[in-house]
């Protein structure tokens, strides 16, 4: 399941990350498993950035706002949120998946069930450089305007195609969801999305509408893990 979630940050966040980021030291991008390495060539925010722990208390902040990111991933826990940089010298990801267990930084790990990408640089000022995520009834490609947000399943085999042109900055991260399994955490999005629709037509207080919201509480109840 690939969702998209237009303007999670505000203009004047993506003007604070944007202006903090462009002034930022790049890393060499090393930041991922054996297998990821030989296909990631990218840089990053270093982790000890001085810029870093202000950008990543934005962009939590702007996560929590957003209730469409709740229904679609049901964050359990989420992973401190990093910075990469594509240019045409460091121009592409190669196809890959994301590793299934990530370090927090309070020593335990964090099982990857939805990575998300954070566009901060609008689709004008680069070529190329678009997000490649393989589903079931085929590939999806997005490039998003600045401020936008795509979360996908970590266990899809994706890949960032190569920048020919500017500079293409994003913020990722990994989350746990509440709901591990793929499908299931579909199918109560798609029931949430419904529910959402059909209290605006009918109002809170339906009575079926009141036993459908039971109906979705009782099952994030039975596949929820945590």
């Amino acid at each position: 399941m690939v969702v998209t979630i237009d303007n999670v940050l505000a203009p004047e966040e993506l003007a604070a990350v944007c202006g903090q980021l462009r002034k930022a030291k790049w890393s060499e991008g090393i930041s991922a498993g054996p297998q990821a390495q030989l296909a990631k060539h990218n840089q990053q925010l270093a982790e000890d950035s001085p810029v870093l722990p202000e950008l990543r208390k934005i962009v939590l902040r702007a996560l929590n706002r957003s209730s469409l990111l709740i229904t679609a991933a049901l964050p359990y826990k989420i992973l401190p949120p990093n910075f990469n940089r594509y240019t045409q010298a460091r121009s592409h990801y190669g196809l890959h998946t994301d590793s299934s267990l990530r370090p927090l930084p309070d020593g335990s790990y964090l099982r990857t069930d939805v990575s998300a990408t954070l566009f901060l640089s609008q689709p004008d000022e680069y070529e190329g450089g678009e997000l490649s995520i393989e589903g079931t009834y085929g590939n999806h490609r997005v490039k998003l305007p600045a401020g936008s947000l795509v979360v996908y399943p970590s266990g899809s085999i994706h890949e960032v195609t190569p920048v020919t042109r500017g500079e293409r900055l994003a913020c990722y991260m990994f989350m746990q969801s509440l709901v591990k399994d793929t499908e299931n955490r579909r199918h109560l999005f798609d029931m949430d999305m419904a529910l959402i629709a059909l209290r605006e037509k009918y109002g809170d207080d339906d009575p079926q509408l009141i036993r459908l919201t039971g109906l979705y509480n009782n099952l994030v109840r039975r596949w929820s893990e945590c």
